[in-house]
């Protein structure tokens, strides 16, 4: 199954953005009876500055050349967000015949003074993610915080990979779990965007479009955008419902990795709630570790060996 075209997704990017205007929000007057709502071609390269031919050249999915300043033209014609002007920007790049291909952090290699970071923060989960959904680093209360996640065996831990793949188990978990599944489609497109040649991230698309009909519907609607702060609301296994603030950081140091943090509202039951859940996560922790006559036990085998 082909789930990356370049064309196919030029194409179909700025087709949806154009369906979706209306030409009274456009400032159009008139324009006759319509079959479909949205905007006319002719009337985006109105509103673009361009001719016709050439903006049909450019929903046909050819993006060779363009400049900035025809991007930003269209982006103001199809009034496109942040996220979306980033996206069509990205599709632009990708359209040149030798695509650069960027270093990203080996796997599984998180610099000790990153782990070091991330456990010195001990009141709210915390966690980084690449571009792949792919859990890299978490300090003891962000695993908590995720213990569903983390309670499968499959490694490493992919929030898309759960959140699609064990619906009924991911719908108990997030509250608001219509709301995550557009979120992270949107995300994983806006990454798709900027790398279509990573053969990892095609996979896992490739992936998730072929088992999750949820997911495949949310990919056709290529919707992208930014994951940077908001509310997050949780049915946890231990503590019960949360409502926690999220804020989204990148790591310049390593490209593609992206740390979040949830926080509570100070004083409020989720606050409360969210001290009780490092509150287990610490007994959870201890009472797995080794105890001290263990670990000499251990050691004297080893020696005896």
């Amino acid at each position: 199954m082909v789930v990356m075209d370049h064309k196919s997704e030029v194409q179909e990017f700025l087709r949806t953005r154009r369906d979706r205007i209306t030409p009274e929000q456009a400032n159009l007057i008139g324009g006759g009876r319509r079959r479909v709502p949205g905007l006319r071609r002719e009337e985006v390269a109105l509103l673009a500055g361009l001719s016709v031919d050439y903006y049909a050249q450019l929903e046909r999915g050819d993006l060779r050349g363009v400049s900035d300043e025809v991007l930003e033209a269209l982006s103001r014609a199809l009034q496109l967000d942040e996220a979306e002007t980033a996206h069509l920007f990205d599709l632009a790049r990708a359209a040149h015949p030798r695509p650069v291909r960027r270093k990203r952090p080996a796997a599984n290699q998180v610099r000790p003074s990153l782990q070091r970071f991330l456990d010195a923060i001990t009141d709210a989960p915390a966690w980084v993610r690449d571009e792949h959904m792919d859990f890299v680093a978490a300090n003891r209360l962000g695993r908590a915080l995720n213990a569903p996640l983390f309670d499968h065996p499959r490694r490493p831990v992919n929030n898309a990979r759960f959140v699609f793949l064990n619906e009924a188990e991911a719908r108990e978990f997030y509250i608001d779990w219509e709301q995550g599944a557009d979120d992270i489609v949107a995300t994983l497109r806006s990454y798709a965007g900027k790398h279509p040649y990573d053969k990892q991230l095609t996979d896992l698309i490739g992936e998730l479009a072929t088992r999750s009909e949820a997911f495949r519907t949310r990919w056709a609607a290529h919707n992208v955008r930014f994951h940077r702060t908001g509310i997050k609301r949780l049915r946890h296994p231990v503590v019960g419902e949360l409502e926690l603030i999220y804020e989204g950081l990148d790591l310049p140091a390593d490209p593609g990795w992206h740390l979040f943090t949830f926080t509570a509202a100070p004083n409020s039951a989720d606050d409360e709630r969210l001290r009780l859940l490092a509150s287990w996560a610490a007994t959870v922790e201890a009472e797995t570790a080794p105890r001290p006559a263990e670990a000499t036990e251990t050691t004297r085998t080893k020696e005896s060996s």
